[in-house]
């Protein structure tokens, strides 16, 4: 065993190459998780940079200059998101607003159906289970009122900090559009010349990053978007922030679309009850869903995904765990990442030279 060990770390660790890339991977690592909450900022500003970069390229090929684009894509972003904060921002407050009030009568109408169950199915169901469960669900119920309260409280604190962020963020953005060729420049300089196999990880994993960026921002627009108007038209009440918190739920890939659906049909029971818009709401709202995964998905993240929906589970449930919403928001970019990082290290001498030379 330890002859195979130490044959396999001489074979793997013998390249210089390959140490090179475990050293950056590793500091990496341990910059994100012991100074991830401080650096924030720099990550939300790269993900919009990210973002804003294709159409700053496209305006170039235009025959713009790089500052012109920048300034011209700002602009333009920073209108698209004063419009959303001052207009769709008060209508999802108020409506959030609302359905906390109206939760408790909601809490009750679900309760008297539960207790009704055991005289409707009685070979199903008995009072002493649903006393139990309507036992529990009133404690969570209260556990979760405490845990927003508290976290109403303790979030005081952080309004000054928000503020800094929408100054420093847009700002950061602005220079890595603006300066991208000097930033990437500076970068490279700090990586030693032993550099070929993150070369080739950066090569695999920077168009990924990219399309799947890219494809989310227009996945949540577009199920959100059909999910707000397919609600309105239904007269559901709260369509506007149901629609949100859809839109939102692509963002955990299988398990978001279960999560929301719960906040769905409570608010359908309680505005229909078991009548048939209730039916038709939760009939639309699987629709929705099943096109979003069986035609949206592929068609926005072909080139982005290439990973088996286990692996896509563990990487949601890992990354979420290391550093809570972005670590959902970038689970399949670093599932991704780790699959390029075993080919890599996997790669003969040979494999790699042919790869780069095809690039």
């Amino acid at each position: 065993m330890f002859e195979y060990i130490k044959t396999w770390y001489e074979r793997k660790f013998s390249d210089p190459h390959s140490v090179t890339l475990l050293f950056l991977l590793v500091v990496s690592v341990a910059l994100l998780y012991f100074f991830g909450s401080l650096i924030v900022p720099v990550l939300v500003a790269l993900v919009i940079a990210y973002l804003l970069d294709w159409p700053v390229v496209h305006l170039e090929r235009f025959g713009l200059r790089r500052f012109t684009a920048t300034v011209i894509v700002m602009l333009i972003f920073t209108g698209i998101m004063l419009t959303l904060i001052l207009v769709i921002g008060p209508v999802l407050w108020k409506q959030t607003s609302n359905l906390v009030q109206e939760t408790p009568h909601m809490l009750e109408q679900g309760k008297s159906y539960l207790v009704a169950l055991p005289e409707q199915y009685p070979s199903l169901i008995n009072a002493d289970q649903v006393q139990g469960i309507v036992a529990t669900v009133e404690a969570k119920v209260i556990e979760f009122g405490q845990v927003v309260l508290s976290f109403s409280l303790t979030s005081l604190k952080d309004v000054v900090a928000w503020l800094i962020y929408l100054v420093l963020v847009p700002l950061l953005v602005f220079f890595m559009l603006k300066d991208k060729l000097e930033l990437t420049g500076s970068v490279a300089k700090l990586i030693p010349q032993q550099r070929r196999l993150i070369l080739q990880v950066w090569n695999e994993m920077n168009q990924q990053i990219m399309n799947y960026i890219r494809g989310k921002v227009f996945e949540i627009l577009i199920v959100g978007g059909v999910s707000f108007i397919a609600f309105t038209f239904l007269d559901l009440r709260y369509a506007a922030l149901l629609g949100v918190l859809v839109g939102f739920s692509v963002l955990i890939p299988f398990v978001g679309a279960a999560l929301v659906t719960i906040p769905v049909a409570a608010v359908a029971l309680f505005q229909f009850g078991l009548e048939t818009q209730f039916w038709t709401i939760l009939i639309i709202y699987g629709i929705i869903q099943a096109l979003d995964g069986n035609v949206l998905v592929p068609l926005l993240f072909s080139e982005a995904v290439d990973l088996n929906p286990v692996f896509i589970i563990v990487a949601v449930l890992f990354f979420g765990g290391l550093w809570g919403f972005w670590g959902v928001f970038f689970a399949i970019p670093l599932a991704s990442l780790v699959k390029a990082l075993i080919t890599a290290w996997s790669s003969t001498q040979e494999e790699l030279n042919n790869k780069l030379t095809e690039g």
